[in-house]
């Protein structure tokens, strides 16, 4: 996949520094990167404003609209239709 990224001129001068310094070409030290942060970064956690979320105090709590539904229905339980019969 090719697309472009824009980075700040510190990041861009110590990117060249790096390509100079290693022989790597930029798209291989960006990749390496890249690899590097997926791996190590922890994408499981919820950040800890939504895991500690308890809830809005004056908000309707969901069951208490459950009195008003009715019973789910199941689509496919109806009768077969059958076709008009010709005379």
């Amino acid at each position: 996949m090719t697309f472009s990224i824009h980075l700040d001129q510190p990041t861009a001068e110590a990117l060249a520094q790096a390509v100079q310094e290693t022989g790597r070409t930029r798209n291989a030290l960006i990749r390496e990167a890249v690899r590097q942060w997926l791996a190590s970064a922890d994408h499981a956690e919820w950040p800890d404003v939504i895991r500690h979320f308890k809830g809005d105090p004056k908000a309707v709590r969901f069951e208490e609209y459950r009195v008003g539904l009715c019973e789910p229905q199941d689509p496919f339980d109806t009768p077969p239709r059958h076709p008009r019969r010709r005379a």
